[in-house]
């Protein structure tokens, strides 16, 4: 086998998909997180089939299928006028369409169930409080060494040529809604996407906790690398000056919260994925921008990928067959999250335009156009 031990660098999504997909190929894995435990962080995330195809090989769908929301469809809508611009079946449909599920559930819910099948699976070693200093901490050799490690990855400064985080520009205000508090225009049964100028709100309700997830994002100024602060006045102003025009309803809505967390949102600049026997997947080599909700999805694409070129081929080989099979993918969602960040916030007649053409496209139109991404199916060593 090419592969036999691996060291695998950070216990997010990234990481815990990788060790049990290499664990599927008979190669074990030393995960290990500097963090002294995995506490509960994020919010919601979406599920899409490309990525629920690969949680059901891995035997993780089935448990979360009982606990998380197949939504009934996808929906746009116009962010002052409140009216459905239009909307992508989903529920039965994605399973019909692209044979897998489309779901959306707490991020911590899913790291959970990734934690508990890597804990039960003998080829699976996890290590927490762990610091990366002069180089990968291992307690034996390893063939590869895997950077699972998120946008400010600690092993791609070891990576010629790599990627490195910039600000992208734009800033995410998050919160949640208990369900019973709701307001009626927030769909129990949809994803939701809020479209106006300069912005945009997304909202889903969460299955497991009762409640609505909500994030609204929009262009904003250079901010410092935090997750999950408060935000200040002078960035609530600014929230409030990007919603001019938008349905009162929405903009009482978020005045409201008080509980309002203030995310910018950092992405990578291109640069090489692999070098030597390093590595890096999911956003340590690409962050990119929520504006297709495939963050998540692409890092289980590659975790599961990556494993199948490791058992079918010499190390510094499979890494470069790897980085040459992803780097086209990444390139285009790249482009369609770029679309549709311009689509969503488009203002005056360019929104006039938008609403036009998306009203005219009926909903399987609209469903084709994502089968690219939805449809994908990993390759299988």
């Amino acid at each position: 086998m090419p592969v036999e031990h691996a060291v695998i660098i950070g216990a997010g999504i990234a990481g815990l998909t990788a060790a049990l997909s290499l664990s599927r190929r008979g190669i074990r894995s030393e995960i290990v997180e500097q963090a002294d435990e995995l506490t509960e962080i994020g919010a919601g995330l979406q599920l899409s089939p490309n990525a629920s195809r690969i949680l059901a090989d891995l035997d993780i769908l089935d448990g979360l299928s009982k606990i998380w929301l197949e939504p009934e469809s996808i929906r746009l809508i116009s962010g002052s006028s409140l009216r459905q611009l239009a909307a992508v079946p989903a529920g039965k449909f994605a399973r019909q369409r692209w044979g897998a599920p489309y779901g959306v559930l707490h991020r911590t819910t899913l790291q959970k169930a990734l934690l508990a099948a890597v804990e039960a699976d003998p080829l699976c070693r996890l290590r927490l409080g762990v610091r990366m200093e002069a180089g990968p901490p291992s307690e034996r050799p390893a063939d590869v060494v895997i950077g699972a490690d998120g946008v400010w990855s600690k092993l791609r400064q070891s990576i010629a040529g790599g990627p490195s985080p910039r600000f992208s520009g734009n800033i995410a205000y998050r919160f949640t809604i208990a369900e019973d508090e709701a307001p009626g225009f927030l769909d129990r049964t949809s994803v939701s996407a809020f479209l106006g100028g300069s912005a945009h709100l997304v909202s889903y309700p969460l299955k497991e906790t009762g409640s609505f997830n909500m994030v609204a994002i929009t262009a904003g100024n250079i901010a410092p690398q935090t997750w999950q602060s408060e935000p200040t006045t002078e960035q609530r102003a600014q929230l409030r000056a990007r919603l001019a025009g938008w349905n009162a309803a929405i903009v009482s809505l978020l005045e409201r919260q008080r509980k309002l967390t203030f995310w910018p949102l950092f992405e990578t600049t291109s640069g090489a994925w692999q070098d030597g026997r390093a590595v890096l997947i999911g956003d340590a080599a690409h962050a990119m921008m929520p504006f297709a909700a495939q963050g998540a999805a692409m890092a289980i694409e590659d975790a599961y990928e990556l494993a199948a070129f490791l058992s079918d081929s010499p190390v510094t080989e499979a890494l470069a067959h790897f980085e040459r099979h992803r780097a086209p993918r990444i390139a285009k969602l790249r482009q369609r999250g770029a679309f549709n960040r311009f689509a969503y916030h488009a203002r005056g007649p360019i929104r006039i335009g938008r609403d036009l053409v998306l009203g005219l496209k009926p909903p399987q139109s609209l469903a084709a156009d994502l089968d690219w991404i939805y449809g994908y199916r990993a390759m299988r060593p």
